[in-house]
């Protein structure tokens, strides 16, 4: 009677409805317009980056490996959340299938995941570029480039399905209403009528590892390149050697500062209006920053790019 009980309260709710900004319905054609431009520059710069890191071969390196599947993940999270978000304020109807709620958040959490290894193995590369040059295609080859990538998506796999399974296999029999603009674990939780205390130990413990081994990696390896770089007699090699690093170095203080605020805070400190605006951030706006952090910033993207809008004016003529 018990385990008929459970499972009548899980099928009670087999939709969310998503509240979104909602609230503000002055705002939705100004916010439609403002998250359709960024969407339209994300995938716009990251299929670039993909193109150019493709077809160039001077960009045929293990950087611009890394940065091309950074790329790659930067369109997927944002192609997570991006569309449904567009259409909440093209239609009258928010609501979400408790499925679908279910694959949007599985993919989100694993896009994330994936982009904080490919952070960490990003700066793993480049401790490997400034402190053995001489041997840094040896040292990074193709195979290990294929490994390393290959272990991130793995790791976003099996984290997105453990928390997946624990936080969708909960009772849901009260509010099916989401104070948010996607399937994020914090609102999700909160609907819950049973106990999350199993799911929301296991999502810290997750969560603290990978972005604390993450951020160790990265840690060190920019320890190490300091003392590099601060061996470099010349200042315009130690300019060059800086400036390779500092595109890199921008990500990760974008992606992490946002990810420890949204994540590892106690759930006292929690605002839902203040995650959704720090959400958009880092779902929205940090996928669309890291193409152009990279393109401004990085002279071979630049010099790659003005290589292939010259070939592709003489293909015109």
């Amino acid at each position: 009677m018990g385990l008929m009980m459970e499972y009548t309260n899980q099928t009670m709710v087999t939709e969310f409805i998503f509240v979104g900004f909602m609230e503000h319905p002055e705002m939705w054609a100004l916010l439609f317009l403002l998250f359709l431009l960024i969407y339209i520059v994300t995938v716009s710069g990251n299929i670039g980056i993909i193109i150019l890191a493709t077809l160039d071969a001077n960009l045929h390196t293990p950087m611009y490996f890394f940065l091309s599947n950074l790329s790659l993940v930067d369109v997927g999270y944002s192609t997570t959340i991006a569309p449904r978000l567009l259409m909440t304020f093209l239609e009258s109807n928010n609501a979400i299938a408790f499925t679908e709620c279910t694959v949007q958040f599985f993919f989100f959490c694993l896009f994330v995941t994936v982009e904080a290894c490919l952070l960490a193995i990003m700066a793993y590369d480049r401790f490997t570029a400034i402190c053995n040059p001489l041997l840094y295609f040896v040292a990074m080859s193709k195979k290990l480039c294929i490994v390393l990538v290959t272990g991130a998506y793995i790791c976003g796999f099996v984290n997105s399905a453990v928390q997946a399974s624990l936080i969708f296999s909960l009772s849901f029999c009260s509010s099916n209403v989401i104070n948010h603009f996607f399937c994020d674990i914090p609102p999700i939780l909160k609907l819950s009528c049973s106990s999350t205390a199993v799911a929301n130990t296991v999502h810290f413990i997750f969560s603290t590892a990978i972005v604390t081994t993450t951020l160790l990696i990265i840690l060190i390896s920019y320890i190490y390149i300091i003392f590099a770089i601060l061996r470099i007699r010349s200042a315009q090699g130690r300019h060059k050697a800086f400036s390779t690093c500092a595109s890199h170095l921008t990500s990760v203080t974008i992606f992490y500062g946002t990810i420890i605020f949204m994540y590892l805070r106690p759930n006292s400190s929690v605002s839902m209006d203040e995650d959704k605006i720090v959400s958009v951030f880092y779902t929205l706006v940090i996928p669309m920053l890291n193409p152009l952090i990279y393109s401004l910033r990085n002279k071979d993207v630049k010099d790659a790019f003005i290589r292939m809008r010259g070939k592709i004016s003489l293909r015109s003529h």
